[in-house]
């Protein structure tokens, strides 16, 4: 199916192109119904407050003393981090999915453009700080080189980019088979990974580190049980009762606190980089 319609936002510098090559898949069954249970969840799961809990120093540092700063989500899937990162500069989201679009526009964003990660539909060195959140584990190998060096093409000199995966191939479980997963991480691997595109690596860490018991111990009770497919998965949206939410939220939010202080956690169910464009 042909892309049929793209928003635009050619009034801003950084002159997104008008049109996308290739063929898009606008419309997939499984990602819609994927956006979905996201959409529900981000609204009060306790993993999304700790995830922006732990992104926001990294913003903050790539901010630099700098104002009006352009900013790319590379696969914004609902748009939930848009309104953030509007803290920060002008924020721009990226998606593949029609579904995802619709979202973010039912939250009143507009900077909005449908194209992928693989081909940024951008001119080069234009953007501040480009995020990749949850996006590069779903690609394969080509793909995923790919999307690094789109991200290091856009980016201005001396810019930065943060980014967020899914870590270790032991919390293999239902939600890798409902979020397209094709690897988890480690923390070399990515590392590697991100430096041999050219960035320089500022900080890289584990995160939720201090849930990282219960995580283990529920996926291998998943691996050892045969992990759901099709509509029985419902992965790890479901939303806790709200006194243990609570809890878990002020766990990640403490864990926070230890990483904006320049701690880097040893383990956890997600690794997440900071990693700069040299400034030539």
């Amino acid at each position: 199916m042909k892309l049929r319609r793209q928003s635009t936002v050619a009034a801003y510098e950084c002159q997104l192109t008008q049109a996308l090559a290739g063929e898009l898949p606008l419309e997939c069954g499984h990602m819609d119904a994927l956006l979905e249970r996201t959409f529900e969840a981000e609204q009060r799961h306790f993993w999304f407050r700790g995830f922006k809990r732990f992104v926001v120093p990294l913003l903050e540092e790539a901010m630099d003393g700098r104002v009006n700063l352009r900013l790319l989500d590379a696969g914004c899937g609902t748009g939930a981090n848009l309104p953030l990162l509007q803290r920060y500069g002008t924020p721009f989201g990226l998606e593949l999915f029609s579904r995802g679009l619709r979202f973010a526009q039912q939250r009143g964003q507009q900077r909005l453009v449908q194209g992928s990660v693989t081909h940024l539909p951008l001119t080069g060195s234009c953007i501040d700080i480009v995020l990749s959140f949850d996006v590069l584990y779903c690609l394969e190998t080509t793909a995923e080189q790919m999307s690094l060096q789109e991200m290091y093409r856009v980016l201005r000199p001396g810019g930065y980019v943060i980014i967020n995966v899914a870590a270790l191939d032991m919390l293999k479980g239902d939600h890798s088979v409902l979020g397209g997963e094709v690897r988890r991480y480690t923390k070399r691997e990515l590392h590697e990974k991100i430096e041999r595109t050219g960035f320089h690596v500022r900080r890289l860490t584990y995160t939720n580190a201090v849930l990282f018991p219960i995580t283990a111990a529920v996926r291998m009770f998943q691996r050892m049980r045969g992990v759901k497919t099709g509509e029985s998965n419902k992965g790890d949206f479901y939303v806790p009762p709200a006194p243990i939410n609570a809890l878990f939220s002020g766990a990640l939010a403490l864990e926070a606190t230890l990483i904006r202080a320049g701690i880097d956690m040893p383990v956890g169910s997600s690794l997440l980089c900071f990693a700069k464009k040299p400034e030539s």
